[in-house]
């Protein structure tokens, strides 16, 4: 198989082999470099490429929700990372699991047996000059040492983070109106930007006691717990006295009911996600907090009793560039062209993002080596939803995000019940990507 073209991968996670993949298989040549086994992060333990860490499962893999929809177009996209995944599977229920060492070793075996991909077990301090040819970083999350600090002076200091603070994400059409109003505080002119959940001291002192008993993930060893005051765990803070939330993120001054004119004792205020206010933050609440525990503890809160959590809260060691204003469309940096930010150093969270993040900047790094023109999903897919979250986010207030749809547009038309509505979008998405496939493809 003659090449045309050559591009540059540096790491070998599941966002770098599926780069490598999908520029191989458009003829493009791959350089991989991959540090392991020469020197390892605090996370990896296997020489092998494509180590998953923490978890062997995949999420959800029924097509009518968002992690699931991620996946099938993936499939249709000839994703590496989901073939090798379906043949590793073991049984998991309606979620995609796998078996992480033979997961890891049938995506080494593709990788280092396709004949247009070179795997280099070496260590990269400095991004290579843009008259090498393409280049994909996609080294991971704990991105750290001389890389950090060359794609640092590349994006600028202020656009590079190494820690992520992440508030639950709720569905605007949960949430009970009757309850929440809109104000932001101290606003007089106006209804104001922000929804708020009003609490009784009845009510805040029993949220605290749950929030005080709850259970927490435990960090990993090579996780730092000393916290950055800014962007506390909300439990932390709980942790300091009754009152601390009261004067912190749920302060009520300002927030006078506007109809009654009451003062609550506490208030958790809602931040809108997207421009289409289908979507709401729980501003400052952050937290380290198990997944049914966010649930259970944060449905106590006035207004989201039957709230639907797109995304559930986390606070963990990951770097990321502030995509808003690093990256186009096409995963592409326009201040450095020819560099594409692939995985979770892009600004997703787990690994199937990270692998969709890595088969959007390999073909598109394979394009620019083929002289064509660069390629963007269309927003109503789940590939072109992330990218969109990534590029059309705030950048004053962007943290990275797995796929839910609250990161989609509205659904054009008349109003679709909840329970049909994740298959419709499927169905919407799934035509739009085969159709894109054929000019990320190439084949028109």
């Amino acid at each position: 198989m003659a090449s045309t073209g050559e591009i540059t991968v540096i790491g070998g996670g599941l966002a770098g082999c599926e780069a490598a993949w999908q520029a191989a298989q458009r003829r493009v040549g791959v350089i991989l470099l991959e540090m392991k086994p020469l020197r390892f992060s605090p996370a990896h333990e296997m020489a092998q490429l494509g180590e998953l860490v923490c978890s062997n499962s995949l999420r959800s893999n029924a097509v009518d929700s968002a992690a699931g929809l991620l996946k099938e177009e993936m499939r249709l996209l000839d994703s590496l990372v989901m073939r090798v995944a379906d043949q590793s599977a073991v049984p998991a229920g309606k979620a995609l699991a796998v078996d992480r060492q033979q997961f890891a070793a049938r995506l080494t075996a593709a990788i280092e047996s396709h004949p247009l991909i070179t795997v280099r077990r070496e260590e990269v301090v400095r991004i290579p000059e843009a008259t090498a040819g393409p280049v994909v970083l996609a080294a991971g999350p704990l991105l750290s040492g001389p890389l950090a600090d060359h794609l640092k002076m590349l994006t600028g200091e202020a656009h590079l983070a190494f820690y992520d603070a992440i508030a639950p994400i709720v569905d605007a059409d949960s949430l009970d109106l009757g309850v929440i109003y809109r104000k932001s505080r101290w606003d007089e002119q106006g209804p104001g930007d922000y929804l708020n959940c009003p609490m009784d001291r009845e009510q805040y002192e029993r949220f605290v006691a749950l929030l005080g008993a709850a259970r927490t993930v435990p960090l990993h060893p090579f996780e730092n717990p000393n916290y950055f005051e800014g962007c506390l765990p909300i439990e932390v803070m709980c942790a300091r006295g009754t009152d601390t939330l009261r004067y912190g993120p749920m302060k009520p001054v300002g927030l006078a009911h506007p109809v009654s004119g009451a003062l609550p004792h506490a208030v958790v205020q809602l931040r809108t996600e997207n421009c289409e206010g289908t979507a709401y933050n729980l501003v400052g609440f952050q937290t380290k907090l198990t997944y049914p525990e966010q649930q259970r503890i944060f449905r106590t809160i006035p207004g989201l009793e039957r709230a639907v959590f797109l995304r559930m809260g986390s606070i963990h060691r990951n770097t990321f560039v502030c995509a808003p204003r690093v990256l186009d469309g096409s995963l592409q940096m326009p201040r450095r062209p020819g560099l594409f930010i692939a995985g979770q150093l892009s600004g997703v969270e787990g690994y199937i993002e990270s692998a969709a993040m890595g088969l959007v900047a390999g073909g598109n790094a394979a394009r620019l080596a083929l002289g064509q023109e660069l390629a963007t999903p269309p927003a109503d897919t789940a590939h072109g939803a992330l990218i969109r979250h990534l590029t059309a986010s705030n950048p004053a207030h962007f943290q990275p995000s797995n796929v839910n749809f609250g990161l989609f547009p509205p659904l054009a038309g008349r109003k679709i019940p909840r329970k049909i509505r994740g298959q419709v979008r499927a169905e919407q998405a799934l035509a739009q990507i085969r159709q894109w496939r054929r000019l990320f493809s190439g084949q028109d």
